[in-house]
């Protein structure tokens, strides 16, 4: 049993199985929240980022409010972030390409993060839990993953175990690809 789960986990290897089962959990809570929002979104027929992206602020608030005016550009972003929340959540509950589940989950945070940053002097009419400044629930969820991604848990407890492929990249990726 031991050989068989080595393949892909090398790296994990010298953690305890405690310090394994934290990581794997972690995955898997950001993976249900992540799918619950997805479902979330594709289930309520009255769901819409409009009001998020008209209120955006920073950065590329003028391309976030001209996504908002555009009928069929918000048709297209509610879609890709509806099912793009459900397939990321999904990947990582199951740990199947995790390491894309992860990557993308990042890219999808930073947007959000982008969109309606805490910073002082910036108002939102949409309600938050408690009162944020530089640091929100998004970036930290973000630095989480960036945690799941220096660790391969999908090769450990996942279906990424199961891919030949995955193994010999994800051991290419850290380095031990003659090990």
């Amino acid at each position: 049993m031991r050989e068989a789960t080595r393949a892909g986990s090398e790296t994990l290897d010298r953690y305890s199985p405690f310090q394994v089962a934290v990581l794997v959990l972690l995955r898997m809570f950001i993976g249900w929240h992540f799918l619950y929002e997805g479902l979330a979104k594709l289930t309520n027929p009255y769901w819409t980022s409009a009001g998020y992206l008209a209120e955006s602020k920073w950065w590329f608030a003028g391309i976030f409010t001209d996504i908002a005016a555009n009928p069929t550009a918000l048709t297209i972003v509610d879609y890709v972030n509806a099912w793009g929340l459900l397939l990321i959540g999904i990947g990582l509950m199951l740990g199947l390409f995790t390491r894309s589940a992860t990557i993308v989950g990042m890219v999808l945070l930073f947007l959000y993060y982008i969109a309606a940053p805490p910073f002082v002097g910036f108002v939102y009419s949409m309600p938050t839990e408690g009162s944020y400044l530089v640091v929100n629930k998004v970036l930290i969820e973000l630095a989480a993953l960036a945690v799941l991604l220096a660790f391969p848990t999908g090769t450990v407890f996942g279906l990424d175990r199961w891919l030949p492929w995955k193994r010999q990249s994800d051991r290419a990726a850290l380095g031990q690809a003659g090990a």
